[in-house]
């Protein structure tokens, strides 16, 4: 009996879950005993279309027989999911005993798409059909086991759609249709910035450091994940399917995000413009953050390749989320351990200016991480939860918009100068300095 307590918890769980790419998908169900498996979440115009073909069904039950009228697929809107989990609950809290009170596609709030107890195609294995959607909104494809205690096996082959005027298909949800475009132009906006650091660099060679080097490695890693990112979401939009673009996309993915947790921590430590060398616990971070960010970069593949239908979805989602946690705490230690060594340092070696100048720098940095990650962690995934489906490109706007300032800032600070504000100033300034490290400890 424990299922049809757990169907509540399940919808309202599901209803936080963002648009998936809603690609061409053709998975397999093995000896499954989830009441409710969400397949897909899509955005519709008035002239959508939920394609469904179901083969190699099997059902097995403890309990002996099953009913096939209790399993079938249906969709939901999240206009109708409030509803639908209020008379779940009150169905359980009253229940008719000539009903089936637990049963979601009883419910007058769902939309059924079929059941399998009806006629199947000529195959006698095999249900299909295509499910016009004339009502614009944001619908989740579920599938509903209401047998107790009862298992399915079958592959299921989903599409998700809308019509174009033209009469092709579109398959990217309604809220994603800008995206590809917008990945396009914070390439090309990345692209000029390589240009213009590269230059920087020739221009001011004397002064560069390998630091920049890797700088320059992130930027152009940046512009090729988003090159790729962008032919991803086209291919798909187009065919339903990314043509192999979504593996260049996570390669890349994979190295811009090893790339620039390396370089902040890099950064924070002072390596190659301030010291030649890390120290052990310097290199110990970089130990733990480079194997976590592989880990990571599993877990967003899983995510994204699959789909909330496998049955460790939820896991991959919190193991990304916990190893993104820890990622970003990790890497504000070093600009800690940097401002303390430069805070007892300017006690002692008489160059209160250049010190001072220096506290400030790595004062300002660990600042804007700071806002930078929680922006990009905390800020973004509330416009994704919060904002309509037709306006979830806005979360991809902002979140690049985000990376292209912290980049701009971060490469500007620290960009190569043979006389850089920050490590060279004048005597007279020495008293200044002097009195204001006695005012101010820099404590963070």
């Amino acid at each position: 009996m424990g299922k049809p307590s757990l169907l509540p918890l399940l919808l309202l769980f599901f209803s936080s879950i963002s648009s998936s790419i809603a690609e061409i998908k053709t998975l397999k169900i093995n000896a499954d005993t989830r009441p409710i498996i969400l397949f897909e979440k899509f955005g519709f115009t008035p002239h959508g279309f939920v394609t469904i073909t179901v083969s190699d069904v099997s059902f097995t039950s403890s309990l002996g027989s099953t009913d096939a009228s209790l399993f079938g697929f249906f969709i939901l809107s999240d206009e109708s999911l409030i509803q639908a989990t209020y008379q779940s609950q009150q169905q359980q809290q009253n229940p008719n005993p000539n009903s089936n009170p637990s049963c979601i596609l009883s419910s007058p709030y769902v939309r059924p798409l079929f059941r399998f107890n009806e006629p199947a195609a000529s195959n006698s294995n095999v249900h299909n059909g295509s499910f016009p959607i004339t009502h614009p909104d944001e619908y989740s494809l579920f599938f509903a086991n209401c047998n107790p205690e009862s298992q399915v096996s079958m592959a299921v082959r989903t599409e998700m759609y809308n019509l174009r005027p033209d009469g092709t298909r579109d398959y990217l949800s309604v809220g994603q249709y800008p995206v590809p475009s917008l990945y396009f132009v914070f390439a090309l906006a990345y692209v000029a910035f390589f240009a213009v650091w590269i230059s920087y660099l020739i221009k001011n060679r004397l002064s560069s450091h390998r630091i920049h080097l890797l700088m320059a490695g992130l930027l152009l890693t940046k512009v090729l994940n988003l090159l790729f990112a962008a032919e991803d979401q086209h291919y798909v939009r187009v065919t339903g399917t990314p043509h192999g673009w979504d593996v260049l996309f996570y390669i890349f993915q994979f190295l811009k995000g090893v790339l620039l947790f390396t370089v902040i921590v890099l950064i924070g430590t002072g390596w190659s413009f301030l010291k030649p060398f890390l120290q052990e616990k310097e290199k110990k971070v970089l130990m733990i953050v480079i194997p976590l960010q592989v880990i990571a970069n599993i877990a967003s593949i899983v995510i994204g390749e699959t789909g909330p239908f496998i049955r460790d979805w939820v896991t991959w989602n919190q193991v990304f989320l916990l190893i993104d946690v820890i990622c970003c705490c990790a890497v504000l230690f070093p600009i800690i351990w940097s401002i303390r060594s430069l805070r007892e340092t300017s006690k002692t070696d008489g160059k209160a200016a250049r010190n001072l100048a220096k506290l400030s720098l790595f004062r300002q940095f660990y600042i804007v991480v700071i806002g930078y990650l929680y922006f990009t962690r905390i800020v973004v995934y509330a416009l994704k939860t919060i904002a309509s489906y037709k306006y979830r490109w806005v979360s991809v706007a902002v979140e690049e918009t985000a990376s292209v300032a912290f980049y701009i800032f971060m490469f500007y600070m620290f960009r190569p100068v043979e006389r850089n504000q920050y490590f060279v100033l004048d005597d007279e300034e020495e008293e200044a300095a002097e009195a204001a490290l006695r005012e101010e400890e820099f404590e963070l």
